[in-house]
């Protein structure tokens, strides 16, 4: 039950006993129950995914395009989602339909790449519909990006020592 209701709930209980007692005793025993009853409510369980640094020094995960498996590497200079022809092709997007016009300058070098849209892209319990992307021709990376198309959507990002911990609105 929402905050908010339980809120209500207090102000009508509390209203209800002044009304029906006029006992400030009574009235305060019934704040008191609904007060309990707002304590005892446990939070939504927390959307967020902690990501350990790797031996390299990047922070490399586990996600799901459109629910293929594709590891990724977050990339926070990325203004985009990238992903390489190969994983595109295993998520099942419609190469044959890309139109390869957007410059990139990847870490191999300059390149052109496709944009799309993913129908769905997930990090644990993150989930994220509609995500930009980028695809770029075969061979020219070797690892997909978690780049900023899909973080700014996140409530907030932060590392903190070799940990990196991504939160999703509730």
């Amino acid at each position: 039950m929402s905050r908010v209701a339980l809120l209500v709930i207090l102000v009508v209980a509390t209203a209800g006993a002044a009304l029906a007692y006029g006992d400030p005793t009574q009235i305060s025993k019934a704040g008191a129950v609904v007060s309990d009853m707002l304590r005892s409510q446990t939070p939504p369980p927390l959307r967020a995914v902690e990501v350990a640094r790797g031996q390299t020094g990047e922070f490399g995960l586990q996600a799901k395009i459109n629910g293929v498996n594709a590891p990724m590497v977050i990339d926070t200079g990325a203004t985009s989602v990238v992903l390489t022809w190969e994983t595109a092709k295993a998520a099942g997007l419609p190469l044959e339909l890309l139109n390869y016009n957007v410059e990139v300058e990847t870490a191999a070098g300059h390149t052109k790449a496709a944009r799309l849209t993913l129908d769905r892209l997930a990090v644990g319990k993150l989930v994220e519909r509609s995500v930009p992307a980028l695809v770029v021709p075969r061979g020219q990376m070797k690892t997909n990006l978690l780049g900023m198309s899909f973080l700014d959507r996140l409530e907030s990002w932060e590392v903190r020592a070799d940990k990196l911990m991504l939160r999703g609105y509730p």
